[in-house]
């Protein structure tokens, strides 16, 4: 079974006039202000995962800085989510900081969302009122057995769009405060994973932590998905495309380029999602 655990679908209207959309939303428009940055609906997923093989993907919307916004966005994702039951597999998303966050969160996962995420920051914040509210958002997820999904890059290394400026003592502390729930940090953790090298301390706090693929291709070198694999063991690491970023094609000729195979890719292209998610064949 390949499971894609990171997605983005967005309602049709945002897909064909994402310039509304732009005014009071900087994030959006330093992400998707390009003509060359794609947009999906649903449909547009669904079409892509038939292509290229894909049976199932963790679906979610975009951190709005407009409340009301992010709930029209995940109400799309719901219902969507709803009428694919059997491909699509539903995530709420808003911005943390947001004053009805915790309220939509309790909302969307009482309505068949299976956790939060990608939650994102991309811009400067106050890092530990960020982290307390990522804090309540992780007790929401404890209390409905929910799974928690939080946008990470790396502090070092290339610009481009959307880069958050936190460093790996944030992600590293949203790890603690989320012990004991399903934690997927995107982007491989912003590098975090190197650091389940350390012999103490870090083994505890990072024990639910997993890492997904997404962007892996305009990020790493393709010889991090076997050498993460001897880092973490085959079982942390959940294959990710952040379609319609990327195809799915693209992660897995750079896996199958690296080495990795048989019950390693396995389990990295869907087995590790599926039991996280609880999804039988």
């Amino acid at each position: 079974m390949r499971i894609d655990a990171h997605t983005h679908i967005f309602p049709p209207e945002t897909v064909e006039d994402r310039g509304s959309f732009f005014p009071g939303e900087p994030a959006f428009r330093l992400l998707y202000e390009s003509p060359k940055a794609r947009l999906t609906t649903a449909e547009g997923l669904l079409e892509a995962m038939d292509r290229e093989e894909v049976d199932r993907s963790v679906v979610f919307g975009f951190p709005w800085e407009d409340g009301e916004r992010s709930r029209r966005h995940n109400d799309y994702v719901l219902e969507s989510a709803a009428r694919h039951g059997d491909r699509l597999i539903p995530l709420a998303c808003f911005n943390p900081l947001e004053a009805g966050a915790l309220e939509e969160a309790d909302r969307c996962l009482e309505n068949g969302a299976r956790g939060l995420g990608e939650l994102a920051l991309y811009g400067r914040c106050d890092e530990d009122e960020a982290l307390d509210r990522l804090g309540e958002l992780a007790e929401a997820c404890r209390r409905k057995s929910a799974i928690l999904l939080v946008h990470a890059n790396e502090p070092v290394g290339h610009s481009y769009p959307g880069k958050a400026p936190m460093g790996l003592r944030f992600y590293y502390e949203l790890a603690r405060r989320a012990s004991g729930i399903p934690l997927i940090l995107a982007h491989w953790g912003g590098g975090l994973c190197f650091y389940e090298l350390l012999k103490k301390e870090a083994p505890d706090v990072l024990e639910r932590v997993c890492y997904d693929t997404a962007a892996s291709p305009y990020l790493y070198r393709k010889e991090i998905y076997s050498q993460m694999t001897r880092v973490l063991g085959r079982e942390k690491i959940l294959f990710g495309s952040d379609y319609p970023l990327l195809s799915p094609s693209r992660y897995f000729r750079e896996m199958e380029e690296a080495g990795l195979e048989g019950e390693d890719l396995k389990a990295v292209a869907g087995g590790n999602a599926a039991r996280l998610f609880g999804l039988s064949g």
